[in-house]
């Protein structure tokens, strides 16, 4: 009788804390604005990890998120994931069925138009570069046309890049990496391009290891948007376990002047702070990586009388110390130079006129930043750093 008391006790317990860690807070979770495109790279490990309670909690995850669009990774009962979404009103679902931890995009239907969903690598030559082939979605947001890329990287590796070694983990995301550049940049030369997923790797690595570095070699095309996160406080990593920042969100240069909005910005979304125990919490029932999420402004289409450019500034020192020069001599009138932030933060603004070379002092803190100058009829964007 004593045992059957303790076991129902037990039980009781249990289902309490189930509730206190699966009802509590997750509807308080906020991201997607209407006047942003939002965007998620989320790797849900294993789904469902924990069955019907990691089920409940991601569909209320997704549903808080608010998410315009969704590129999920590690998903493997595909029949349940389907389930799920088919009983969140407002969003759809596409899965790539057929690799072990299937990639698949969730997106909202009010706000989404699909053109195209589509897989590239992914015949036998390409199996041992891309574990799960990228899927690609073409889609319009606002009448605006915008081109993703979901990815998972094969994990592990001992940080080590050796070229040319066909079995070293760093070397076959190497190869990844150089892959979906020369896709972009044979195929979407001038498309808004986002490049999201697991990655698998830190953009941080020095140079004779970073997997990235063809990506950050061409700071004119590519800018990773969520550099402040990986070179930033280890309390803003998508993957803490390790602890490390795996998880990427690249864009393309045509979406340079939209993520310098003050409407814009990335973050990590700590969706534990959501649930009772925290991440301990999160982790058990729902996945060890964290969703990164963007914020993009979208710009109207572009009038004749606008330009938007490429970029017609230049900016040196680069990297600088704090002084810094902007050579504004291919642009006339009235400028509006503005610094800001990778999560979208103006940090400073300048009026000045066309057709000079303006000098300035900048004092913030060290990092990557974008230098938009704007005109009546132009707006270029550049990348620069501070030391």
């Amino acid at each position: 009788m004593k045992i059957a008391r303790y076991h129902t006790l037990f039980s009781i317990c249990f289902l309490l804390l189930m509730g206190q860690a699966f009802g509590q807070n997750l509807s308080d979770i906020t991201f997607g604005t209407d006047a942003t495109f939002d965007v998620v790279t989320w790797n849900i490990e294993w789904f469902p990890k924990n069955g019907s309670a990691t089920i409940d909690s991601v569909s209320k995850i997704i549903e808080s998120l608010d998410a315009d669009l969704i590129g999920l990774q590690e998903i493997d009962d595909t029949t349940v994931c389907r389930q799920m979404i088919d009983n969140l009103p407002g969003y759809e679902l596409f899965m790539d069925n057929v690799w072990f931890g299937g990639l698949a995009y969730v997106y909202k239907t009010s706000s989404i138009d699909v053109q195209a969903i589509y897989k590239i690598y992914d015949t036998s030559p390409f199996w041992n570069i891309f574990p799960r082939s990228p899927l690609v979605i073409e889609l319009t947001f606002m009448g605006e046309s915008f081109v993703v890329i979901n990815n998972h990287y094969k994990c592990c590796g001992d940080g080590v890049l050796e070229m040319g070694n066909l079995s070293d983990e760093e070397f076959r995301r190497y190869r990844a990496n150089l892959l979906l550049k020369q896709y972009i940049d044979a195929n979407f030369l001038n498309d808004r391009v986002i490049l999201l997923g697991d990655l698998n790797d830190l953009i941080t690595d020095s140079s004779p290891n970073n997997v990235f570095q063809m990506f950050l070699d061409d700071p004119t095309n590519y800018l990773f948007a969520d550099q402040d996160i990986a070179s930033g406080s280890v309390a803003d990593w998508s993957f803490p376990n390790w602890p490390s920042h795996l998880d990427h969100i690249l864009i393309t240069n045509e979406l340079f002047a939209e993520f310098s909005d003050e409407d814009s910005g990335i973050q990590t979304i700590k969706v534990d702070n959501f649930m009772s125990g925290g991440f301990s919490s999160y982790d058990f029932y729902v996945s060890d990586h964290r969703p990164v999420g963007m914020n993009i402004k979208v710009m109207p289409p572009v009038s004749n009388s606008t330009e938007i450019a490429e970029p017609s500034i230049h900016v040196y020192p680069n990297p600088t110390d704090g002084q810094v020069f902007v050579d504004l001599k291919q642009l006339t009138g009235e400028i509006t130079l503005k610094i800001s932030d990778l999560r979208g933060k103006t940090i400073h603004t300048i009026r000045c006129q066309g057709n000079q070379l303006v000098e300035f002092n900048f004092e913030g803190p060290a990092g990557m930043y974008l230098l938009s100058a704007e005109s009546e009829h132009l707006k270029s964007v550049v990348k620069w750093i501070k030391n």
